[in-house]
């Protein structure tokens, strides 16, 4: 059906790019730097999706046994954030790496005419090092960071605002990320969403999440939305 398919909008994290072990660095040079027990990749895979001041709250209550409620009213909060914010700026593009058939992927859609956006729940500072360190942002028509708008997934503005700026309408687009918060914002904008399950989805089956589509590799993508 080419020409019905005109935008794909990815996630990042766990969707075009595995970040996972550069944000587990980054989290325990910080947790380290304060004394406190580090967390394990696994840990660290689960608390991805929100942005990370979510994920660092999370970080923090696991390896202090403090409640998640009021963390950030604290002295260790008001110690972390600023470390944590520093630690992981200096770890992206470090140990992360595209998934397989990323920038073939992306390059494919390009090729044939389809528009390429990018919505994030990670902020501006941390995806540019990413998309930058593996070659990705020439690939990209569009980006919207987690800090870029005043609301972020799951509110589906990312999207609707990439919608816009190219013209097409909602059926004629269709999200393609790893987690029920993806598929969450698709549903909120109203397009088709397709799920990765290479990713991260706090630690439960994408499948859960009942996406329209779920793909097992990035190249799947393509055979879809030309179809």
């Amino acid at each position: 059906m080419r020409g019905a398919i005109e935008l794909v909008l990815f996630d990042l994290d766990g969707t075009l790019v595995e970040t996972a072990p550069e944000i587990c660095d980054a989290v325990n040079d910080t947790l380290l730097a304060l004394d406190l027990p580090p967390a394990s990749l696994a840990q660290v895979t689960d608390w991805i999706g929100h942005g990370t001041g979510v994920l660092l709250e999370q970080a923090l209550a696991s390896a202090s046994g403090q409640p998640l409620a009021g963390l950030r009213e604290t002295s260790l909060w008001r110690a972390a954030q600023p470390r944590f914010a520093q630690d992981y700026e200096r770890r992206c593009g470090t140990t992360s790496r595209p998934y397989p058939g990323a920038r073939e992927l992306l390059r494919a859609l390009g090729e044939i005419g389809i528009r390429r956006a990018l919505v994030t729940n990670k902020e501006q500072r941390f995806t540019t090092p990413v998309l930058r360190r593996h070659a990705l942002r020439p690939l990209l028509d569009r980006v919207v960071c987690g800090d870029s708008l005043p609301t972020r997934k799951p509110d589906p503005a990312g999207v609707l605002d990439c919608l816009r700026a190219f013209g097409v309408p909602r059926e004629r687009a269709v999200f393609v990320g790893d987690s029920s918060i993806d598929v969450a914002t698709a549903r909120n904008a109203g397009v088709p969403v397709w799920a990765l399950t290479h990713g991260y989805n706090m630690g439960e089956p994408i499948a859960s999440a009942r996406p329209d589509l779920l793909m097992d590799r990035l190249d799947a993508v393509l055979d879809a939305a030309i179809a």
